[in-house]
């Protein structure tokens, strides 16, 4: 779930995300252990859509951004790279809500990939699966994602925001405040990625760099190379939309700037989150990937004293909003926007506080037509955040 630097990671920015403590659950066996040891059919089974589905490795790739495309892009992408990958039995469960923005696909990827990993003993790093994820987002799914959905997935740490560089992939970790609590309310207004207007966000973008690189006479690679007091010299040269999208990514990219040397300058780390309201961001002007309803939970959230700052995660077009809450407030809070946001829309939101991930879980029976595989709370890579 991403704090500061909204649509900045596809364009080579900054960003702040921190892991919360919803997961992805993978049960996996491979399937050497069949009559055939050539064998390549992938079975999986979804337990939240009580689905199973089936391919091949050898086969053409399957068409569509269903659950079973992710796992399978993963699957394919490692049996290209490991030869000796073949066919395998797959089951999973999750907890993350699906189409609300906060990162069910990269979760799903990432659980994928860590598991396979370790059934076939790839010795992939952390970060080597997450660009892994990212790759299978953008080319088999067709989403044109930046990286910082994976790269959380994979690094996130209990307790901690991660800084994180989408560009040279370098990182930070920032402590978060004990008295302060991440609350999140999803508005139940999906959205689907691949179908939206995200693809047409990074086009423009793509075409605000061109215009910037003619008009600054520089390199420009990427909206991240453009300073504020550059594109304010020449940012009325565009088109009006690209101008309002390449404004928005510019001023982000400055903002999480400053919010990193605040940071650094407290290494301490007391009253950060508490005198650093989250900065609301153009999304509904200047961007437009906001709605009434995430408009809607930000305005009444901030007129509630222990709120620290809110403001819209994700890629937008329906989704969650996050807030920073004071710790003795979080029941109250949550309790006045579920009573707002249900009597303005009619629509039952899920709002719930966010604790860190912990390392391990219960252990759980996961079933696929007879095959039974366990998630083992002493073999973490199972448990993926």
């Amino acid at each position: 779930m991403n704090l500061i630097g909204g649509h900045t990671d596809y364009n080579d920015g900054f960003v702040l995300p921190v892991a919360i403590d919803r997961r992805t659950e993978i049960a996996v066996r491979p399937r050497t252990g069949t009559r055939v040891s050539t064998d390549r059919t992938v079975r999986a089974y979804s337990t939240n859509f009580d689905e199973s589905r089936e391919f091949s490795l050898d086969s053409s790739p399957s068409e569509g951004s269903s659950w079973l495309g992710y796992i399978e892009g993963i699957a394919r992408e490692l049996a290209e790279g490991a030869p000796g990958v073949s066919g395998f039995d797959l089951v999973v469960d999750g907890d993350v809500p699906m189409g609300s923005g906060l990162s069910s696909s990269a979760s799903l990827e990432l659980a994928t990939a860590t598991a396979l990993n370790e059934a076939w003993d790839l010795d992939y790093t952390p970060t080597e699966l997450a660009d892994l994820g990212w790759r299978v987002e953008r080319e088999f799914v067709g989403v044109e994602c930046g990286i910082m959905d994976q790269f959380v997935v994979a690094l996130g740490e209990r307790d901690h925001a991660l800084f994180l560089d989408c560009r040279t992939r370098n990182y930070e970790r920032h402590s978060l405040d004990g008295d302060v609590r991440v609350v999140v309310t999803n508005t139940n207004v999906e959205h689907e990625l691949v179908d939206s207007a995200y693809n047409e966000r990074v086009a423009q973008c793509a075409e605000g760099v061109e215009l910037l690189d003619e008009a600054l006479g520089e390199d420009v690679s990427a909206l991240r190379d453009v300073s504020v007091a550059e594109f304010e010299a020449v940012g009325d040269e565009l088109p009006e939309t690209i101008r309002e999208r390449c404004g928005h990514v510019v001023y982000e990219n400055e903002r999480r700037s400053r919010g990193r040397e605040r940071a650094r300058n407290r290494r301490d780390g007391t009253r950060r989150g508490t005198d650093e309201r989250i900065p609301p961001g153009p999304f509904r002007d200047s961007y437009e990937v906001s709605c009434p309803e995430l408009d809607f939970v930000v305005e009444v959230a901030g007129d509630i004293d222990a709120e620290l700052g809110s403001r819209m995660t994700g890629a937008g077009f329906g989704g969650c909003v996050v807030s920073l809450v004071r710790e003795e407030s979080v029941e109250s809070f949550a309790e006045t926007v579920r009573e707002a946001y249900l009597a303005e829309t009619g629509i039952e939101p899920d709002v719930f506080p966010c604790a860190s991930p912990t390392a391990h879980g219960s252990k759980r029976d996961l079933r696929i037509e007879g095959v039974t595989g366990s998630v083992r709370p002493d073999r973490p890579y199972h448990r993926f955040r």
